[in-house]
């Protein structure tokens, strides 16, 4: 692998196809981005030889090749033929380090075994692969994560910006993480340039203690449940039950309607985005409770 680079992995898969931006096919080309990437992966956890990283996307194998180098085990996962392909032309096994698997990464299972997540996503599937990191990490505890996004997705992931970023998103990645905004990548960093701005993400995995005790699928439900219009206030977002309630067991139209009685006065009157996640903790509580 010394003899080969960034620039030239995105330039031999580009001389083969057309990117397709239904796919997401940005290709990286900043090698600082890319290290970085790796870096900030490896915070609390190197990766080294014992480490099991996955990629989605790996397009040309610009961050597949930062990550083979640090001799990890790297799985990829890639939806487009011709790019696989060309990542066994260029890598030929990597000396049986690197498994690349035709699929879509939100139709198959993950490998269990799984340390670190370094990808650079697709923007039209960040959000549900966020929704499978979170499902998978609550099975098998993943070490670090590095997602490179789209800068406007990522504030919402972080909600750096206060009530205007707030979301079911950042809300729901709470719970298990403590996200952080890194570097931001403009668009002459890709190839094809994308219209937008990207940013890297580093998730850290957090156990927090107001959160032991919590219904996840209660708290998520009602939060997207109220974020259906971020302007109403939660008395008339929790009038009704939330959409299919009767799937959390114990759950049903009469327990809420009861349980929304014990809400002070003053809460209803809010607006969701008025509410951090720690706020949103404490009233699932207090419903759950009643």
């Amino acid at each position: 692998m010394d003899d080969l680079d960034v620039r030239l992995l995105v330039e031999l898969l580009r001389d083969r196809i057309i990117p397709d931006r239904t796919l997401g096919q940005h290709f990286l080309l900043d090698e600082a981005v890319i290290a970085r990437a790796v870096e900030i992966a490896s915070k609390n956890h190197p990766i080294n030889e014992q480490s099991h990283v996955l990629e989605i996307g790996p397009g040309p194998g610009s961050l597949t090749l930062e990550l083979l180098r640090t001799g990890a085990k790297v799985t990829a996962i890639e939806l487009d033929q011709e790019s696989i392909n060309h990542l066994a032309r260029v890598f030929n096994g990597a000396d049986g380090k690197l498994q690349v698997i035709h699929a879509d990464a939100l139709e198959i299972d993950w490998p269990e075994d799984i340390t670190h997540i370094v990808s650079n996503l697709p923007y039209q599937i960040s959000s549900p692969v966020l929704e499978r990191i979170q499902k998978h990490h609550s099975n098998t505890q993943i070490k670090g994560i590095s997602l490179l996004v789209q800068e406007e997705f990522a504030e919402r992931m972080a909600m750096n910006k206060g009530h205007v970023t707030r979301g079911p998103l950042g809300h729901s990645l709470w719970l298990d993480f403590d996200v952080k905004l890194d570097a931001k990548v403009a668009p002459h960093s890709f190839s094809p340039s994308p219209r937008v701005h990207s940013r890297l993400t580093n998730l850290t995995p957090v156990k927090r203690e107001i959160t032991q005790s919590i219904d996840s699928r209660l708290y998520r439900m009602v939060i997207t449940e109220c974020f259906t219009n971020r302007r109403r206030k939660l008395r008339t977002s929790l009038k009704n039950s939330p959409k299919r309630l009767n799937r959390i067991s114990g759950w049903h139209r009469s327990r809420w309607q009861t349980a929304i009685k014990t809400i002070p006065s003053q809460t209803l009157e809010l607006r969701p985005e008025n509410l951090t996640s720690e706020d949103w903790v404490l009233l699932i509580n207090q419903i759950s409770q009643s």
